[in-house]
């Protein structure tokens, strides 16, 4: 879904920009939109933690059992306040990558929490095209949370903003991933 013209993962491609310390280039405008566009998403916060989550699951309905607050199935997601909270997490998150980039050109300041989320996320059995999939939620819930009186152009920036933010972030991450993984493989190497 989300690869480049090579066939690439877009999100692979940005662990590889992270790994050699190549600039990002995200514009203070872009922080802008991000910051403006989670004030706009606040308003309706849990609504809108409900649309991200129903979105996950439309498109990856297995990504279910990778949240442990999701197992109850009697429990209808709307009164399901762990879900609405996580949902919350990750685009207060996103929203601080975008800030971070806008303001100092990088997200290093959340790279320790990153590293640790990296680690917690391969304990949980996340792969790359689970991060495909809260990508695509994200989009779809930040496009239905700006205002309808937006433009075609900013509509599209702000997405394109938090899309950049949240790529930067997952590769933080995904490095964090692949380092912890193949750590692990030499040990158990090692061992026989």
């Amino acid at each position: 879904m989300f690869t480049s013209s090579t066939g690439r993962s877009v999100i692979n491609v940005k662990v590889a920009r992270i790994l050699n310390g190549m600039d990002v280039n995200y514009s203070k405008a872009e922080a802008e939109l991000v910051k403006a566009s989670w004030e706009m998403f606040k308003k309706d916060s849990i609504g809108n933690a409900l649309i991200f989550f129903k979105k996950i699951f439309e498109v990856a309905p297995d990504m279910r059992d990778l949240f442990p607050f999701t197992q109850d199935y009697t429990l209808p997601l709307e009164k399901n306040y762990k879900l609405k909270a996580h949902a919350l997490l990750v685009f207060k998150l996103t929203g601080d990558a975008a800030v971070q980039l806008g303001e100092h050109g990088s997200i290093e300041s959340l790279h320790p929490k990153l590293i640790d989320l990296g680690k917690k996320h391969l304990g949980y059995g996340v792969l790359l095209e689970h991060f495909v999939v809260v990508r695509t939620a994200l989009l779809h819930t930040i496009e239905g949370a700006v205002p309808a009186d937006w433009t075609a152009e900013q509509k599209n920036a702000t997405t394109h903003a938090w899309s950049r933010a949240y790529d930067e972030l997952v590769a933080v991450m995904q490095a964090e991933m692949d380092a912890t993984r193949k750590a692990a493989e030499a040990a158990w190497r090692s061992d026989y």
